[in-house]
């Protein structure tokens, strides 16, 4: 360990990719502290103190939410024009074959097509909350020309932070946006912590041990399911060239547990968070029947047993939805008949491309409900205790944990390359 972190600051290339990485999460931080004009800090504070929902969009906002800066969106509209597009992967072919067929600048393109979509997603979200929030009392009486700017302030926070996580994943070291979220959830550990030392409760010590407890079994489970993985052999045929011999060697592709990664369990959020704004936005209209109708659906999103129920179920559909995207065992099954290889005891083409999928589709179960599990099991504990930052904590743990496995195998296997040279 100590021979790795002293490559690690010996490598310049190394070294600076993480210093950048660092540099541009202190921007984020300082760009998250940056309030828009006219709001009432103190009715901010009481309306998050007990909103789960907004507690969870504060996640993607690194916190700017609950200062409402000129970062509280976050990169929120951007994970849902993700899943737009890739839903629409499976409507329209050419956009699957731009994303898995046409290689990184195919990639490049269909990325481009989410930011585009991320601007009226954008509008959409900052337009809802700046209403919200204005019907809290929090933001006062504005002008339509100062929500409008407010909005439009918003949005281009957000594809500042777009831009800065592309800059993390070009330059530096890590998936961009996955450190962005990561960085904002660290950041508001202090608070947390110093949140739940002023309102601790002895009597509530064996529940926050439990809670503890927990973490430590959701971290391990996180490590090592994500670093699972099923083998599955391979051999190469025998080639006589001339009057030499090539192939006949034996491998195999490793198929992981868990495909997705933390990407599920953003996906839900984002779900549930849509929705729940929308609902919100429509409660504070003047009409009464719309109003009486968005009061009971919020009323119905926000039992406890019910948004657990949904969080599992998109947890769990998100896994296979993000497998299946981004695994395509035809073209598996294509490339190794075309490089001479075979799985022993399948036959080439169509057989081998329905064995990879059997495998895939079975080991997938374990990893959507492992991550179903663990996503909800911190909402039975704050149902038991009360306590509602559990539940934030439970999610905030999942990614924090996952981006962090991600982040160190890249460091890895560049420290691996500089010892190997």
């Amino acid at each position: 360990m100590l021979n790795r972190i002293k490559i690690i600051l010996k490598d310049y290339n190394l070294r600076n990719k993480i210093l950048f990485v660092l540099a541009v999460l202190v921007l984020f931080r300082i760009g998250s502290s940056i309030p828009i004009p006219g709001v009432d800090h103190a009715r901010l504070a009481a309306f998050l103190s007990n909103n789960q929902f907004f507690g969870l969009l504060d996640i993607f906002s690194g916190g700017g939410l609950s200062n409402l800066s000129i970062l509280m969106l976050g990169v929120a509209p951007y994970i849902t024009a993700s899943i737009i597009m890739q839903l629409f992967t499976m409507i329209f072919p050419k956009l699957k074959e731009l994303y898995q067929e046409e290689g990184e600048a195919g990639r490049q393109k269909f990325n481009q097509y989410s930011r585009l979509l991320t601007v009226p997603l954008g509008f959409l979200q900052g337009f809802g909350l700046m209403t919200m929030l204005q019907g809290q009392g929090i933001l006062g009486q504005i002008s339509f020309l100062d929500k409008f700017t407010n909005i439009s302030i918003m949005i281009a926070g957000t594809m500042i932070l777009l831009w800065l996580g592309e800059l993390i994943s070009e330059k530096g070291i890590g998936n961009g946006i996955s450190l962005i979220i990561f960085g904002g959830i660290v950041a508001g550990l202090p608070s947390t912590i110093q949140r739940t030392l002023f309102t601790f409760d002895p009597s509530q010590i064996p529940m926050y041990g439990l809670f503890l407890a927990i973490a430590v079994l959701i971290i391990g489970g996180v490590v090592i399911i994500s670093e699972a993985e099923r083998l599955v052999p391979v051999s190469y045929a025998k080639q006589v060239r001339g009057s030499r011999m090539y192939g006949g060697v034996s491998t195999h592709i490793p198929l992981k547990v868990n495909q997705a990664g933390v990407i599920p369990i953003i996906f839900a959020i984002s779900i549930l968070l849509f929705p729940q704004m929308i609902v919100n936005l429509l409660a504070g209209l003047n009409s009464g029947a719309v109003a009486a109708l968005s009061g009971y659906i919020l009323a119905f999103l926000n039992n406890s047993l019910v948004y657990g129920a949904l969080y599992f179920i998109l947890v769990f559909f998100f896994t296979y939805f993000y497998t299946a995207v981004t695994f395509d065992p035809k073209m598996i099954s294509q490339n190794l008949q075309k490089s001479g290889a075979f799985v022993p005891g399948i036959r080439p083409g169509q057989p081998t491309s329905d064995h990879l999928a059997r495998i895939i589709t079975r080991i997938t179960l374990v990893g959507a409900l492992f991550l179903g599990l663990i996503a909800v099991l911190p909402l039975g504990i704050t149902a038991v205790t009360g306590i509602s930052s559990l539940a934030i904590g439970g999610t905030a743990l999942l990614i924090v944990v996952s981006v962090v496995l991600e982040t160190a195998k890249q460091i890895e296997a560049q420290v691996v390359m500089k010892e190997y040279e």
